[in-house]
C-alpha cells in the first residue's frame, strides 16, 4: 500500500463551506507533484493548516519527523519534478490492525480526521477500511490510555476522498490516472527513436511495456505508434495467433515496409493463462521469418521523467476538487474517489470503483474476457475496437467500393493532424470506400491535386508532425466553380476537413454553395486540428496538447536557467490569435504568477498590481517569476511594454528576461494524447460518414442537403458530438476567430489561487457524488483522455 503525502488543514472558510477539523493528504508516477502544490496551496487558500506525511502510510504508522507543516513555500519549484517530493513506500504494518491504531493515534495528535489518498485501488482500499474502522480505533485508544474520552466526540469521523495515480490507468472510473500520459510519453519517445534506426536496417522490434494486469499502456501506444500487434492480458489472442501474427508481418515486409513493431503488455497471456513474453514473441519471429528481431523491454524508465502538461493539469483540477470534496463531506458522505470523466472532473463512490476495478481481474481470472474489455470502460473498447480497425487489413476482395470519400487538411499545420488522415484513409478502406487525398487545401482542390490513397500509403504516419497532406489557409469561395467540376470529375461522394478555424469557415461557404452546385450535396465533417484550440464546437482541438508541452518544456527549462541566479522573472510571448487557451492552460502547466489574454481584459492597474504581487514573493520566498502573454491579448500592452514595464519596478528586487516562442510551438512530433485523439475521432467521422452515405444513397446517388449531413465533431464536456456547423455560428466570434464561450477560462481562477492571488472560485459544476455505473453518458466512444 505505497503512500506518499498527508496533509492537515485547519479553516477560515473563505468558500463559505462548513469548516471541519484537520485534513491529511496521502500520496509515485508523474504529476504526483502537480497534485501536492494544488492540495497544499487549495487547502491554505480555504483558511486550512496542511501538513505533510512522508513514505506514505509508513509516515503515517511512524508519526515523528514524518508529519510535517506544509507552507505555501515549500511546494515551490516541484511542477517539473517526477515522482513525488515527500516519498512513498510500502507499508506492511498498515495492514496490520495494530499498525493502523498506531496510525490513528498519530492522526488523533495533530487533529487529523480529513485524509486525501493518491494512489491504486489498493491504496485506496486501504484507506477506506481504516475509516469504516476509525471509531472503533479511537474507542481502543481511549481504553489504552492513548487519548481522552473528548478526542472520540471531536474526531468522530474520518473523511476520505482519494485521486488516483498510477501510470497503467487501471482503475475503473476515471478516463485517466495522474501519470498514465507521462508514461505513454516515455514509451512514445523510445518507440520514435526506435523507428529511425530500425527503417534504416530493416528491423523487427518487440517492445515490452508495463501493464500486469492492465493492457492500456501497450494499447494506446500502439495506436499512438501504428504498431503491427499488440498483446494485452484483457483480450488474449486466438488460439493459432503466432502464424497469423507472422503471416500480418511478412505482408507488411511485402509491400515494402522496412519496420515491424510489435508491443507486449508485460502481462499479456494467452486464451489458457500461459504468459506471452517478449523474447517469446521474438523467438517466434526469428523461426518462422528469418527477421532481424530485437527486444525492448522499457522497465521503470515509463515511471520517471518530467511529467506532461496534460498530468500537471489533470493533476492540478483533481487536487483542487479533492479539497472541496473534504469541505464538503459530512459524516454520512461515502468515501469518493475524484476522477475525469471526458473534459470534467466528477465524485464518484470509491468503493464502487474499486469492486469495478477488482471485477475487472475477476473476469480475466474467469476466462471471460469480453467482459473484462467491457468492465475497463468505453474508453478502453473504444481504443481496441480502433486499433483493430486499422491495423488489420481485410482482403480487398472482401471491401466492395461504394463511394469516394475525399480527405485534406486546411488551416496552419497542426501535430496530430497526419495521424488522423491515416485513420479515415483505413477505416475508409475497411468501409468499403475508395480514399481520395487532397493536397495543399482547397486551392489544391480547385488545382485537381486530387489522388486516390491505399492502405500502405499512410504506413507510419502517426508519429509525423505538420501536415504531409500540405495545407493551407485559403477558403473554398473563390475557388467554387473550379472545386466542384473537381469533385464531379472524381465523383467525390463525401468530404472529411482536418483544420482549424479556417475548416469551419470552409464547410459554411460549401454549405451555402450547395444551393448553386449539387456536388456539395454530400456529407461533409470538419475534425477541429488547431494548436490555438479556437474552434467553436469543440473543447478541445487536434494538436493543442502537442503545442501545451512545447510551451511547458520551454518554461522549465527557461525556469532552470535561473536557478542559482539573482531573482528572475520570465515574460513569454505565446501563439494563440485572440484565443488565450495555450497562454492560461500553459500557465497553469507551468506554475506561472500571471497571463495575459485577450479574453480577460487588462489594464495598467492590473499589470501594477501583479507587478507588486510578484515584487512580495520575490521578498519573501520565491527566486523566479513567471509571465505569459497571449500574442493578441492587448495591442497596446505588448510584450516589450510588459517587459519594461516590470524590468522598471522590479528594480531593486529581480530583473527580467523576455522570450516569444514563435513557431515553435506548431511543430515536434504530435504527442501521445493528439496521435490518439485524432486517430480515434477520425474513425468515428469516418463511421459517421459512411451512415450518412447510405441513409443519403437515393436512385444511384448521393444527395444530401440538410443541416444534419455538413457537421463538426468536437468533444463537449463528456461526449463526442457531431454539431451542424450552421448551427455554431451563433456561438462565434468570427471578427476575433474564437468561440463565444469557452470551457477553459473556468480554470484562470484556479491558475490564480495557485499563483497565491486571493480570487473567486466557481464551484457551481462541483458537489454531485455520481455513479460508476451510468456515470458515462452513451455517445461518449472516446474519451479526451484517449
Amino acid at each position: 500500500m505505497g503512500l506518499s503525502f498527508l496533509l492537515l488543514f485547519r479553516f477560515s472558510n473563505p468558500l463559505e463551506i462548513a469548516p471541519k477539523s484537520n485534513f491529511l493528504l496521502s500520496f509515485s508516477p508523474s504529476g504526483m507533484n502537480a497534485a501536492v502544490r494544488a492540495v497544499v496551496r487549495m487547502g491554505i487558500y480555504v483558511g486550512a493548516k496542511v501538513y505533510f506525511i512522508h513514505e506514505g502510510y509508513q509516515g503515517m504508522v511512524d508519526g515523528g519527523d514524518n508529519i510535517e507543516e506544509a507552507t505555501w513555500e515549500s511546494v515551490s519549484s516541484m511542477l517539473q519534478i517526477g515522482g513525488t517530493v515527500i516519498g512513498s513506500a510500502r507499508c506492511k504494518e498498515f495492514r496490520t490492525h495494530e499498525g493502523r491504531l498506531k496510525a490513528a493515534l498519530n492522526l488523533v495528535q495533530h487533529g487529523i480526521t480529513n485524509l486525501c489518498v493518491i494512489g491504486g485501488d489498493g491504496s485506496l482500499t486501504g484507506a477506506n477500511l481504516f475509516r469504516e474502522e476509525w471509531s472503533g480505533l479511537l474507542t481502543e485508544l481511549v481504553e489504552q490510555g492513548a487519548i481522552e474520552e473528548e478526542s472520540v466526540q471531536k474526531y468522530s469521523a474520518l473523511h476520505i476522498v482519494g485521486m488516483v495515480g498510477s501510470i497503467d490507468n487501471d482503475f475503473c472510473g476515471t478516463d485517466m490516472t495522474i501519470g498514465t500520459d507521462s508514461a505513454l510519453h516515455r514509451i512514445i519517445e523510445v518507440v520514435d527513436a526506435i523507428m529511425t534506426t530500425a527503417q534504416s536496417h530493416q528491423r523487427t522490434f518487440v517492445l515490452e511495456v508495463m501493464g500486469r494486469h492492465c493492457g492500456y499502456l501497450a494499447l494506446v501506444s500502439a495506436l499512438a505508434c501504428g504498431a503491427d500487434w499488440v498483446l494485452i492480458p484483457e483480450m488474449p489472442p486466438e488460439d493459432g495467433w503466432e502464424d497469423k501474427m507472422c503471416q500480418k508481418l511478412f505482408a507488411t515486409r511485402s509491400r515494402g515496409t522496412r519496420l515491424n513493431i510489435i508491443i507486449v503488455a508485460e502481462g499479456a497471456i494467452d486464451r489458457h493463462g500461459k504468459p506471452i513474453t517478449s523474447s517469446l514473441v521474438k523467438d517466434l519471429v526469428v523461426k518462422n521469418l528469418g527477421f532481424d528481431t530485437r527486444v525492448t523491454i522499457l522497465g521503470h524508465v515509463q515511471r520517471g521523467g518530467t511529467p506532461s502538461a496534460f498530468d500537471r493539469i489533470l493533476a492540478s483540477r483533481m487536487g483542487v476538487e479533492a479539497v472541496l470534496a473534504l469541505l464538503e463531506t459530512t459524516a454520512n458522505t461515502p468515501a469518493c474517489v475524484v476522477s475525469l470523466s471526458g473534459n470534467q472532473s466528477v465524485r464518484l463512490p470509491l468503493m464502487e470503483c474499486v469492486q469495478m476495478t477488482q471485477a475487472v481481474q475477476k473476469a480475466m481470472d474467469e476466462k471471460r474476457f469480453e467482459d473484462a474489455v467491457k468492465l475497463r470502460g468505453r474508453s478502453f473498447q473504444n481504443n481496441l475496437r480502433t486499433y483493430k480497425l486499422l491495423a488489420h487489413r481485410k482482403p480487398e476482395s472482401d471491401l466492395p467500393s461504394n463511394f469516394n470519400v475525399a480527405v485534406l487538411n486546411v488551416g496552419a499545420p497542426a501535430a496530430g493532424m497526419n495521424a488522423a488522415v491515416r485513420s479515415a484513409v483505413r477505416v475508409g478502406i475497411s468501409q468499403g470506400h475508395k480514399m481520395f487525398a487532397v493536397s495543399d487545401g482547397f486551392e489544391g482542390f480547385s488545382k485537381g491535386q486530387i489522388k486516390e490513397v491505399k492502405w500502405s500509403d499512410v504506413g507510419g504516419w502517426t508519429g509525423q508532425g505538420g501536415s504531409l497532406l500540405g495545407t493551407k489557409r485559403t477558403l473554398p469561395a473563390k475557388y467554387v466553380e473550379k472545386i466542384a467540376e473537381q469533385m464531379k470529375k472524381h465523383n467525390i461522394n463525401a468530404l472529411l476537413v482536418v483544420g482549424g478555424f479556417e475548416a469551419l469557415e470552409s464547410l459554411l461557404q460549401l454549405y451555402d454553395a450547395r444551393r448553386s452546385f449539387e456536388e456539395f450535396c454530400i456529407p461533409m465533417c470538419i475534425l477541429p486540428a488547431t494548436i490555438s484550440n479556437n474552434v467553436p464546437g469543440t473543447d478541445l482541438s487536434i494538436g493543442a496538447d502537442t503545442a501545451l508541452n512545447a510551451i511547458v518544456e520551454t518554461c522549465d527549462r527557461i525556469k532552470q536557467s535561473a536557478s542559482g541566479t539573482k531573482r528572475r522573472v520570465f515574460i513569454i510571448e505565446t501563439m494563440g490569435g485572440y484565443c488565450g487557451y495555450l497562454a492560461s492552460v500553459g500557465g497553469l502547466a507551468s506554475g506561472a504568477d500571471a497571463v495575459y489574454i485577450y479574453e480577460e481584459p487588462f489594464d495598467i492597474r492590473d499589470l501594477q498590481a501583479n507587478v507588486e504581487h510578484l515584487t512580495e514573493k520575490m521578498k519573501t520566498s520565491i527566486q523566479r517569476g513567471l509571465v505569459l502573454r497571449n500574442e493578441n491579448s492587448n495591442d497596446n500592452y505588448t510584450t516589450d511594454f510588459i517587459y519594461q514595464l516590470y524590468s522598471e519596478e522590479g528594480k531593486g528586487v529581480f530583473d527580467c528576461r523576455k522570450n516569444v516562442l514563435g513557431h515553435m510551438q506548431q511543430g515536434g512530433a504530435p504527442s501521445p494524447f493528439d496521435r490518439n485523439f485524432g486517430t480515434k475521432i477520425s474513425a468515428k467521422a469516418m463511421q459517421w460518414i459512411t451512415n450518412k452515405l447510405q441513409e443519403t444513397f437515393r436512385q444511384g446517388r448521393v444527395f444530401a442537403n440538410t443541416e444534419d449531413t455538413c457537421c463538426l465533431l468536437g468533444m463537449r464536456r463528456r461526449a463526442l458530438v457531431f454539431q451542424p456547423v450552421v448551427q455554431l455560428k451563433d456561438e462565434t466570434d468570427f471578427v476575433h476567430r474564437i468561440p463565444k464561450e469557452q470551457w477553459w477560462l473556468k480554470l484562470r481562477p484556479l491558475m490564480k489561487i495557485l499563483a497565491k492571488y486571493k480570487t473567486s472560485y466557481d464551484v457551481s459544476d462541483y458537489g454531485i457524488l455520481e455513479h460508476v455505473v451510468g456515470s458515462r453518458p452513451k455517445e461518449l466512444d472516446a474519451a479526451v483522455a484517449m
